[in-house]
């Protein structure tokens, strides 16, 4: 069994999804934090899951889980597990409705002072919290790579000091567009990139859906633009943002190149589109890999800052 040098912390969701001409997919395996572990690895390591799990987990999400990722870090509650109902309309808008009454627990724990996670050493990790978890998380792996992708409700509050102290304290920080433009106030990716680097981050990665991301880092002048990477059939794209996340990570871990991380991103993202829910890892996980990678590289072009 290969090392788990990587860990994917956020929440697992079932999903019970509902398209706009009447038909359901229920019983659907979601939640950034599982979304983010499959983005780790399609790029061909082995993540580790850490997260809230209710001991009412459907027998075959358990064992898709614990088949694909190392779930030493998920932590068993009596509370239902978290699950909601995903509504798609024709145009595209997807409304979340929670069928369970406890949420708040599977989005915010483990907590990095849990003594009953057993990792102690890893290379990278992503974080999905919001801003006052990622201080005690630096702190916990303290030599790790820590990707920031702040939660959503969060973004929508338009806090810009607590951005500030969760960016100051990340190695990378990676909101979506919409969210970073409800942050800052404004809707130019290029000024939002020079805000976030003005503001401390490191590293920036500027998630923009099928307009593909904008990745930077402070001193270069040079943002690098990654298109998404073109599916046959997108089926769905809940969750790619987080999948692109895992494979940020990984690239960035393995070079320190923001544009080849950026790649990584992608590349990972496009699996999860062809997907209801999170991606299976394909049996010629390899060859498919460094195809859509090279086409990531091919359409990589800078973006003066």
């Amino acid at each position: 069994m290969p090392a788990t040098n990587y860990l994917a912390i956020g929440s697992i969701i079932i999903d019970d999804i509902v398209y706009p001409d009447g038909r359901t997919n229920m019983g659907v395996l979601g939640g950034g934090g599982s979304h983010a572990a499959y983005g780790i690895a399609f790029t061909g390591e082995r993540a580790g899951l850490v997260g809230l799990v209710g001991d009412d987990l459907p027998g075959d999400i358990r064992a898709r889980l614990e088949a694909d990722f190392d779930c030493a870090g998920l932590v068993r509650t009596h509370h239902p597990q978290m699950r909601g109902w995903q509504i798609f309309e024709w145009n595209g808008i997807r409304n979340e409705i929670f069928r369970v009454e406890v949420i708040e627990p599977f989005m915010y724990e483990p907590a990095a002072d849990n003594q009953g996670l057993p990792f102690e050493r890893v290379k990278g990790f992503t974080l999905l919290r919001p801003p006052e978890h990622v201080e005690s998380w630096r702190a916990r792996f303290p030599d790790a790579v820590l990707l920031w992708e702040p939660v959503r409700i969060f973004m929508l509050s338009a806090d810009h000091e607590a951005f500030l102290r969760g960016i100051t304290q990340a190695d990378i920080v990676s909101p979506n567009l919409h969210e970073a433009q409800t942050m800052y106030g404004i809707d130019d990716e290029v000024e939002i990139m020079r805000r976030m680097l003005a503001d401390g981050a490191k590293v920036a990665a500027l998630r923009m859906g099928e307009r593909g991301s904008l990745v930077a880092r402070p001193g270069e002048g040079t943002a690098h633009y990654i298109p998404a990477v073109e599916v046959a059939d997108v089926v769905d794209q809940t969750g790619a943002g987080n999948t692109y996340c895992g494979g940020f990570l990984v690239g960035y871990c393995r070079g320190g190149d923001v544009a080849e991380a950026g790649c990584y991103g992608a590349a990972a993202a496009s699996f999860t589109l062809e997907h209801v829910g999170c991606a299976r890892i394909p049996a010629e996980l390899e060859s498919e890999w460094n195809r859509r990678l090279h086409e990531a590289r091919a359409g990589l072009r800078p973006v003066l800052l």
